[in-house]
């Protein structure tokens, strides 16, 4: 874990996969348990922290564009893709590939 936090690259795949799943938990739990079960409390908490999270994955998608100097439409499909549900996936798909890819 450690050599994966030690790049832009990798520190931005933990953001996105850890970003990504608090994506689907306010999509697939805290929002059906809201208007199913008629309980909104998961959503504040889980949207709160989806919000920091996403704050965070911005940061770290600038940060890696930076570092790795890609043209601009890596880091605009990366951004798309982060606002698809469960769009986490393929951000790893296209951060796995090798950099000449």
């Amino acid at each position: 874990m450690s050599q994966l936090l030690s790049t832009a690259t990798g520190r931005l795949r933990v953001v996105s996969a850890v970003e990504g799943l608090s994506y689907a938990l306010l999509m697939f739990v805290a929002m059906p348990v809201k208007y199913v079960l008629g309980h909104p409390e998961l959503v504040r908490a889980v949207g709160m922290a989806h919000g920091v999270l996403f704050i965070a994955f911005t940061a770290a998608l600038v940060l890696a564009w930076r570092d790795r100097a890609w043209d601009t439409a890596k880091p605009a499909s990366l951004m798309a893709w982060s606002l698809v549900p469960l769009g986490a996936i393929q951000i790893e798909r296209v951060l796995r590939q090798p950099a000449d890819a």
